[in-house]
């Protein structure tokens, strides 16, 4: 009876200590898509970005010009032209659009790439910011709510912007 009653008595300690321990804890929430919207950097990585895709784009738009010249120079003659000429000329159309083709598929993951480079900053900048705040201020963790399913979190969850906005210089 006295083992059980002490086996009680230390569940009991054990349990009230966990739940103070849990009452103690900060959980945080922020939006990081929102946030990364608002960094100067971004505006800077955008327009490099965009410079980079008009870049691309105009090649590509020499290269269809290219194509289409030659298509049409291939219509208006083809009657005409003899059967060797003919045959070479639909080559070199297939070979421009093979061209046109694979030179998108480039630009696509040159365009990826950049961003990438571009935006890998920006993000760690963040996360660094996110990390100082959350020791800081004594957090468990920081959620991000913007690539989360959050159903529900109570007003005990605090929202980490402000801080992280003054961490980073962002008014």
């Amino acid at each position: 009876m006295k083992i059980l009653k002490f086996i009680v008595i230390v569940s009991l300690l054990i349990g009230s200590a966990a739940i103070s321990s849990a009452q103690n804890q900060k959980f945080g929430h922020i939006n990081t898509q929102q946030l990364i919207n608002e960094m100067p950097e971004k505006q800077e990585a955008d327009r490099q970005l965009q410079a980079e895709a008009q870049t691309l784009q105009n090649r590509m738009q020499v290269m269809s010009e290219e194509h289409e010249k030659k298509f049409r120079e291939y219509l208006e003659q083809r009657e005409t032209m003899p059967e060797l000429i003919r045959s070479t000329m639909e080559k070199e159309i297939q070979e421009i659009e093979q061209r046109l083709q694979n030179y998108q598929s480039m630009a696509q993951q040159t365009l990826q790439r950049k961003e990438q480079e571009l935006y890998e900053p920006i993000l760690e900048k963040i996360e660094r910011a996110i990390a100082k705040v959350g020791e800081e201020h004594g957090f468990i963790y920081i959620f991000d709510v913007s690539s989360q399913v959050i159903l529900y979190h109570s007003d005990e969850s605090v929202d980490c912007a402000p801080m992280v906005r003054a961490e980073l210089g962002i008014n």
